[in-house]
Order: structure tokens, then C-alpha cells, then sequence
């Protein structure tokens, strides 16, 4: 009985949080939001950029992880700007979203049953994330 009063306890602290965090977000004026965002995609063009002189799937893995960072960067722009907890869980699913696509892609350099199973496992990652963001999300109701 006792579990059960610390566990709710807990989920009470965490929910407080999660909705304390919402007021917390500083909020961007317009110029301040378009300049974050074109700094961001800049950003991405010279990773990017930096990804042409690499071959192969070398290259394929450093794309990915320009792609990813950038669009990793964007939802967290978002979050500050709005400071609501469904772009919060937002950030998390593309977090989430992102590593399994930069670990597929690291998974093809490998062959046959070993990169069935790095991806089977990337899959299972990204899986596991969503769940502990849907359960965040219940819990915060």
C-alpha cells in the first residue's frame, strides 16, 4: 500500500513539473522565433555541406544526422516558443523518430543477419521511446 501512495506521490511531483514547465518557456517575439529558425537551417546547410566529400553510406549516415539534428532543433525552437507540453512531447517523438533513422541508416553498413537485427533492435529503441512519451502524456492528464 505504501508503493502505491509513493508511486501516485511520484507522479503528482512529475505532473507539477511538467505543467510548471509550460510557464516556464520563455516566449519568442516574431523576429527573435525567424531569426532561431533561420540559424537552424543554416546550420543543417553547412552540416550538410560538410557531409559531400564522404562516400557511400559514410555519407548516407552524415546526411542523416544533419537531417536529424536539424529537425531535432526545430521542434525544440517550437517548445520555446510555446512552452505547451504537446510540443514537448513533440520534441521526444521526433527525438525518438530521428535516432531510429540515423541507427537504420548506421545499420546498413553492416550485412545479412547482423543488420536485420541492428535493425530490428533501432526499431525496438524508437519504440520504447514512444511508449515512455505516450505514458508522459498520460500521466500528465
Amino acid at each position: 500500500m505504501l508503493n502505491s501512495q509513493r508511486f501516485k506521490f511520484s507522479l503528482l511531483v512529475c505532473a507539477t513539473l511538467a505543467a510548471s514547465s509550460a510557464f516556464a518557456a520563455d516566449q519568442m517575439g516574431k523576429d527573435e522565433y525567424k531569426a532561431a529558425k533561420e540559424k537552424i537551417v543554416a546550420e543543417y546547410k553547412a552540416a550538410k555541406d560538410l557531409c559531400k566529400p564522404q562516400k557511400g553510406n559514410a555519407q548516407d549516415i552524415c546526411e542523416a544526422q544533419a537531417k536529424a539534428n536539424e529537425k531535432i532543433a526545430l521542434a525544440e525552437l517550437d517548445f520555446k516558443n510555446s512552452g505547451k507540453d504537446t510540443d514537448r512531447a513533440k520534441v521526444e517523438t521526433v527525438k525518438a523518430e530521428e535516432n531510429y533513422a540515423v541507427a537504420k541508416e548506421k545499420c546498413e553498413d553492416m550485412k545479412g543477419a547482423e543488420e536485420d537485427a541492428c535493425k530490428k533492435e533501432a526499431k525496438a529503441v524508437e519504440a520504447k521511446a514512444k511508449a515512455d512519451i505516450k505514458a508522459m502524456k498520460s500521466s500528465s492528464n
